[in-house]
């Protein structure tokens, strides 16, 4: 059964490009029950009219030979703006030649019609193609709908597996005496000196990003470690600084008990970071004294990351230090040896890094 085009969610318009005023008549006729109708008395004003606004139109009845623009003139500048695909046109003709018709069908037109018309079968031949465009953009618009739909449940998905591990790890924080800000600040130095620096090269954006993701659990495995240790304002005791230093097998081995991380892209930066980073460039660090490059770049990123803004900020057991004396205390390795290149790589951004660890401290 033939139904109007209006019943759908498509532009329920015909344009008529015909330059016979009885033509027109005839094909209004054939066609109004079903469809608006507008028309055009030639191919410029016709062209103009589709241009101005193609989805406003389910469908074109073009005449090939009409005054100021040919019917093969407008097909040929529709095509060049590539509006036959995406808009049924149908070429009226009562003479054409074999070469015009193939031409006009390379140009894109779903059917020619030879004059007189047959009213049922032009409309049966004009309300199927008009359906099936209908129901091919129907679909390709469900498409985009499910297709942004996976996107924004992954998104949330992501979200709330970031949410948690950063929830985690500020609770961490908090039983540190420290706030939250603290891993925010090494997932901003991560990132920067990553990002901005050579000594990221090779690392893809979404690898960055997932080691500045990563970056926030270094200190997980301090859950493990008693208050009387984890807060003691004074130095610690080799037994209780032997204790201290179970924090980075703890850490990697509490991330490897969460099932549910192992399909985050960042779980295999996160592990190593937790259990490496206190490892130094001379293997004089720990748990597993790595020396020089056995160290991953992402490890040796979070410990100089983390004893940066350990020296800038107030602790429990000391004041915070300014940039300026972080950075000769760094440089006389007063806090652990460091990849020289990376050290060279971290003093040319360091200003830019300490704005922004200053900006996160007043937000805090």
């Amino acid at each position: 059964m033939l139904t109007p085009c209006s019943h759908n969610t498509l532009p329920a318009t015909l344009l008529i490009v015909e330059d016979d005023e009885i033509n027109r008549e005839i094909l209004k006729n054939i066609f109004s029950p079903y469809y608006q109708i507008e028309e055009a008395e030639d191919g410029r004003s016709g062209f103009a009219r589709i241009m101005a606004n193609p989805k406003r139109y389910c469908a074109v009845f073009l005449d090939l030979l009409m005054p100021n623009m040919s019917g093969i003139e407008v097909l040929r500048a529709l095509y060049q703006h590539a509006v036959t695909g995406r808009l049924p046109v149908f070429v009226i003709t009562a003479h054409a030649d074999n070469a015009t018709v193939k031409e006009a069908y390379e140009l894109g037109v779903m059917d020619v019609i030879s004059k007189p018309v047959v009213p049922y079968i032009v409309l049966r031949r004009v309300q199927s193609v008009v359906e099936l465009f209908e129901a091919r953009k129907s679909l390709s618009n469900l498409v985009v709908e499910q297709q942004q739909e996976l996107l924004d449940r992954a998104e949330q998905i992501i979200a709330l597996n970031q949410g948690m591990l950063e929830a985690l790890s500020t609770a961490i924080e908090f039983r540190d005496g420290e706030s939250g800000a603290h891993i925010r600040r090494i997932f901003v130095i991560t990132e920067y000196l990553l990002r901005h620096t050579p000594f990221g090269k090779g690392l893809s954006d979404n690898e960055i990003w997932n080691i500045a993701i990563a970056s926030v659990m270094h200190d997980v495995g301090k859950i493990a470690i008693p208050d009387a240790i984890l807060n003691k304002p004074a130095r610690l005791t080799p037994e209780e600084y032997a204790i201290m230093k179970t924090h980075t097998v703890k850490g990697a081995e509490l991330l490897a008990k969460i099932p549910q991380l192992h399909e985050n892209q960042a779980y295999h930066y996160a592990i190593d970071i937790a259990r490496h980073h206190h490892e130094r460039w001379d293997g004089n660090g720990y748990p597993d004294g790595l020396k020089g490059d056995e160290n991953t770049i992402w490890s040796q990123v979070v410990a100089l990351a983390d004893v940066y803004d350990a020296l800038t900020s107030k602790r429990c057991y000391k004041d915070a230090f300014s940039s300026e004396q972080a950075v000769q205390m760094i440089k006389n390795g007063e806090c652990g040896v460091f990849n020289p290149e990376m050290l060279s790589c971290f003093f040319a951004v360091e200003p830019e890094i300490s704005a922004l660890c200053r900006n996160l401290k007043e937000e805090s």
